[in-house]
Parts: C-alpha cells; sequence; structure tokens
C-alpha cells in the first residue's frame, strides 16, 4: 500500500528535513503523490527549483498548491483546505506551520480523515490537544507529533538505562538549544514575536519532552524569562529565554534556549543536555554533547547559508550520503522521526484492510493504544505534558518568569502561583 501525503507549510523544515525524508519514502515505493501547500508560490517555486534536492532525487517531484509559477504577491490561506478535502480518506497530512497555527490545521487534516505527522509542540494550549486526540481517536486517525530527539540513539540508549535504574533517580540538570543567529533574516521575523511564541516555547519544549521521555516524571512547575530585541523588519520577538522546569519528584531542569548562535561559529548550533542522578549512597549522570558528535570538517570553499569554511558536522539529524541507490540517501534521527509517523499510518491501512467498518474502528483504535503505550513516536496522548509546559511557559514569560504551576489528575491544567 502506498501512502498519498500533503504537507501543509514550505518553509525552512519542509525544504531541510521533512520533503527529503518523504521523497525518499516515495522512492522505496511507501509513498505515491506528494503535495506541498502554502501561502504563496514563493516557497514553493524555490523548492523546485533546488539544485540540491533535484540531484539527490532525480526524476522525482512534488505538486505544488498554488501553482510554483503563480504571482508571488498572491495569497491563498485557505487552499490547502481543499487540497484536503479533495485526499482520499485515510492518507496522510504533515503540518509544518507555526505553532499558533497547528491546531486549525490538524483539526482540518482530521476532518478530512487524514493521519496527521504535526511539527513540535502540537498546540499551545492542554485542551486543544485533548480535543484533537479524542477526535482522531474516534476516527481511528493516527496522530503524531515531531519530537525527532525521541529517535536519537543517545536518547533511546539513556532512556533503556534510566529505567533499568542504572544511573539512579534524576536530580537536577541542564539543557541549551541555541538556532543560528541568521534565523533573524529568515520568516521567523513575521511569526516568532512576543505575543505569538518565544525560544522556550519552539526549542526548548525538545528538552523538556526528552527529559520526560526518557525518565518518565512529569512536569510539574515552570518559570520564563525572556529577553527581547527586534527583527530586521521591526517586529519584537523574545531573542533568548530561560526556563527552570521543576519535575513531580522535586528535580529541577535548567533550560537555556535563543535565536543568537554565532554565524561563524563552528557549528550549526549549540544544543546539550546534562542530568545529574543520585543512587543508593552514589551519584549518576547522562550527558548528550548533540551540537558536537566527533566529526569536523574544513573546506576548500564556504558552504551553507553562512558560506562556512569550517564546521562542525553533526552525522545523527540529518545528512545526504551515498547509498546502493540513485542521487543521495537521507540519513539520521530527523529523517526516522518523520518517516515513523507515515509509516505507522501505513501499517494500520494495511492491517484494516478487508475488515467490516467496526472491527477495522476497533483494531485501529487498539494500535493507537500500543503506539501510545510504547512512547517512542511521540502522540498527543502520550505527550500532553508539553501543551501544560508551553501553556504554563507562555503564562509565566508574560509576567516576566512568575511561577505557574501544572496541575493534574481529572482536568489537568495550570495555575499561576501567587506570590
Amino acid at each position: 500500500m502506498k501512502m498519498n501525503v500533503t504537507i501543509v507549510g514550505g518553509g525552512m523544515i519542509t525544504n531541510d528535513l521533512i520533503l527529503p525524508s518523504i521523497y525518499h519514502l516515495q522512492r522505496m515505493g511507501e509513498v505515491d503523490r506528494i503535495n506541498v501547500c502554502a501561502l504563496n508560490s514563493t516557497p514553493l517555486k524555490a523548492m523546485k527549483e533546488n539544485k540540491e534536492l533535484k540531484e539527490v532525487f532525480p526524476d522525482q517531484d512534488f505538486h505544488a498548491y498554488p501553482n510554483e509559477n503563480e504571482p508571488a504577491e498572491n495569497s491563498y490561506p485557505d487552499l490547502f483546505k481543499e487540497v484536503l478535502n479533495n485526499m482520499e480518506p485515510r492518507n496522510v497530512v504533515v503540518v509544518a506551520l507555526p505553532d499558533q497555527l497547528h491546531y486549525n490545521a490538524v483539526m482540518e487534516a482530521l476532518h478530512a480523515n487524514q493521519h496527521v505527522l504535526c511539527v513540535k509542540p502540537l498546540v499551545l494550549k492542554y485542551e486543544q490537544a485533548k480535543e484533537l486526540e479524542e477526535l482522531a481517536y474516534s476516527k481511528g486517525l493516527f496522530v503524531g507529533v515531531e519530537y525527532h530527539k525521541r529517535f536519537d540513539r543517545r536518547a533511546r540508549l539513556a532512556r533503556k538505562n534510566y529505567r533499568a535504574g542504572k544511573v539512579g533517580e534524576f536530580k537536577i540538570g541542564e539543557a541549551k538549544m541555541i538556532e543560528p543567529y541568521y534565523y533573524r533574516y529568515s520568516n521567523f521575523q513575521n511569526w516568532f514575536t512576543t505575543d505569538k511564541t518565544d525560544p522556550f516555547v519552539y526549542v526548548g519544549c525538545h528538552y523538556v519532552d526528552l527529559v520526560y521521555f526518557i525518565t518518565g516524571l512529569r512536569p510539574v512547575e515552570v518559570s520564563v524569562q525572556g529577553v527581547k530585541g527586534k527583527f530586521p523588519n521591526g517586529n519584537e520577538a523574545y531573542m533568548w529565554a530561560n526556563g527552570r522546569v521543576r519535575f513531580e519528584n522535586e528535580a529541577l531542569l535548567n533550560v537555556t534556549d535563543g535565536l543568537g548562535y554565532p554565524d561563524d561559529g563552528a557549528g550549526f548550533n549549540d544544543q546539550c543536555l546534562v542530568m545529574f542522578c543520585e543512587g543508593d549512597d552514589k551519584a549518576g549522570l547522562i550527558r548528550q554533547n548533540d551540537q558536537f558528535r566527533g566529526v569536523t570538517h574544513s573546506f576548500l570553499e564556504g558552504a551553507g547559508p553562512t558560506n562556512k569554511r569550517f564546521g562542525y558536522i553533526n552525522p545523527d539529524f540529518f545528512q545526504l550520503v551515498p547509498w546502493s541507490g540513485e542521487g543521495l540517501e537521507p540519513i539520521g534521527y530527523g529523517v526516522e522521526s518523520v518517516q515513523a509517523t507515515i509509516q505507522q499510518a501505513r501499517r494500520i491501512e494495511e492491517e484494516v484492510a478487508g475488515m467490516d467498518e467496526a472491527g477495522s474502528l476497533k483494531r485501529r483504535q487498539q494500535i493507537i493504544r500500543e503506539v501510545d503505550d510504547r512512547g517512542i513516536i511521540a502522540t498527543p496522548a502520550n505527550s500532553y505534558i508539553n501543551e501544560l509546559v508551553v501553556e504554563a511557559a507562555r503564562l509565566s514569560i508574560s509576567n516576566d518568569g512568575d511561577r505557574v504551576a501544572i496541575i493534574y489528575g481529572e482536568n489537568p491544567h495550570i495555575e499561576l502561583i501567587n506570590k
């Protein structure tokens, strides 16, 4: 069975990760038609003319909505809805839009009876995540959230060792993810504003999810402060953020994020995690240095968006490498994360093929709960703590770092802690 895939969003993540990952599934016979929808033709035309994509995936292409030759000034904010409704039911929609647009796009996909892969965070409020989870489950549709660090072999090894009791109990730690400075000149200028998001929500959520993925401990308190600046177009944004997360065992995680890694720096970004743990009269440790993985290249000519000649190479997240087939093969845990949800949706459809409607829905729901419980692919049911953390973070940063509690139970919610 081949799946048809529609990508909603033509930004950087689609060009750099999502489209190459799906192109590879297409040439491996798992995906048939690929649609890409964007607000206007500009990013679609750029992807159509991307020299590297043409060399890596010769003779492969996608269907652009709007057409790539449409005037760039024409805008089509609702065209993706028409594309979704024209798809055969129970294929896959990838939502790769700014954070605040996820809820409506995922809801449109589910109402069109499509499985969904959404970039992180799924939504910005817990109630929305719960609503999407229940709707998808009632229809037997699979929703995956692209928390790709869950697919990093380092993270899965840490999860295995932690849950086997080999490193003790997490007590305190630090995480950091500083994205490149040149992001300030990208489309971030138009949506990464103080009223919409901040660095903690945008990338810090990766590491909060990762600690939860490794330990199973739920966050119970969040405090975030931001440092404001202005994009070249004058829009105000939180360029830097620092958050502190307390977990249910009283452990603390400090998280520092920003859009400011030097463009001349050796790495693409700066990211890491360290977790100090305790056992019986002993201490344990988990440390991941994620931006430098032991590979350094010095090029004769500059490469990449900042024309670097020297840099740390991350072979684990995403790379294009020679393989036994034509072109190049995309590899890395970023690729595996994108592909996992599409492949899971495909397995569901293959397994229920030929069943009657009632039997099919029951089996779909069983498989969805099995994936939820396994906890490798992030889903609304097994990553819901992230929506609570994001909601708490936005409340905290708007109150200059006031502490916000996360309350679990029958109706999970957040509460501002009185000073």
